[in-house]
């Protein structure tokens, strides 16, 4: 655990030195569910421990939840699990597009949205106990409309009352750079704290570039789902931030969002990170650059000196 005044990265086990977190899957779920995937939610705690063991199975030692408020996140089952399987879980807070909620969850947010954020961080989800590590927050499709705005300005807010990082969906991977000129230039979040998601589904080398410049993290999780047709230029997008200087900002993830997706249910799932994805990475950048993307960036892009 952490020494008091060190940073941390906040697990729903409790706060660990950012070194102990090991190889991370930095973009995931282990529990989901959404009006906009019926049928089709994570929502079985045998599958996830099972899921979870299998990536430890696999040389996994941290997964990252990014599943948010109102969401199916199961907080309360995560720290059994994470125990049972021997590797470390962080848990976030939150909200996503408008589409995943009714109408009148959002209602009843309205006005405290950055206080819930604020609430799940530093005290607890619901009476759980366990406390969330990050805010994710969601853009639109090469747009950010009132909803994004609402939801990123509370982001902000909680980020600055407690340090904690946030991390964006970019639907399709579009929107980067509006992100960030919102959250960076406009609310005044540091770079360095700002995790964008899904790069690689919008295979922009430019994009990419200016993104990185903003000294945020850059965030390649798959493989595709919807037949991007962008899995083959992953490897060539990570290459290039890397060769023009940004080997320091990446991370990977496997993002698990429906039943059918997890190995255990016959889909890639958290093990297709360290059996697929690493190897083909290490032939592009060699192992020991990805082992770094892999441990040494999610370290530091989830420590927080939490306040």
């Amino acid at each position: 655990m952490v020494s008091a005044g060190a940073p941390g990265v906040r697990t729903v086990l409790g706060d660990i030195r950012p070194a102990d977190l090991g190889v991370c899957d930095a973009h995931d779920h282990l529990f989901l569910r959404s009006p906009r995937l019926p049928g089709q939610e994570l929502n079985d705690a045998s599958a996830a421990r099972a899921e979870l063991a299998a990536f430890r199975a696999a040389g996994g030692a941290a997964v990252v939840q990014w599943t948010p408020y109102g969401m199916g996140r199961r907080a309360a089952d995560l720290p059994l699990l994470s125990r049972a399987a021997g590797v470390h879980v962080v848990c976030a807070t939150g909200l996503h597009q408008a589409a995943h909620y009714a109408p009148e969850s959002l209602d009843g947010l309205r006005g405290r949205l950055a206080e819930v954020f604020v609430a799940e961080l530093t005290e607890g989800i619901g009476t759980s106990g366990v406390r969330a590590g990050l805010v994710k927050v969601a853009g639109g499709f090469h747009h950010l409309d009132a909803h994004a705005r609402w939801t990123m300005a509370a982001a902000a807010e909680a980020h600055h009352a407690t340090g904690a990082p946030i991390a964006v969906h970019l639907e399709l991977g579009t929107g980067a750079l509006d992100v960030l000129d919102l959250l960076c230039g406009e609310l005044g979040v540091p770079g360095d704290r700002v995790i964008l998601g899904h790069l690689n589904r919008s295979p922009d080398l430019a994009v990419h570039r200016q993104a990185a410049a903003s000294g945020c993290w850059l965030a390649f999780d798959g493989p595709s789902r919807a037949n991007h047709a962008t899995d083959w230029r992953m490897p060539e997008a990570v290459r290039a931030l890397a060769e023009a200087g940004f080997g320091d900002r990446l991370l990977l993830g496997g993002d698990t969002v429906v039943a059918g997706a997890r190995s255990v249910d016959g889909g890639p799932g958290m093990p297709y990170l360290l059996r697929r994805v690493r190897p083909r990475l290490a032939a592009e950048l060699g192992a020991e650059h990805v082992d770094r993307i892999l441990t040494g960036n999610p370290a530091r892009a989830f420590a927080v000196d939490w306040r």
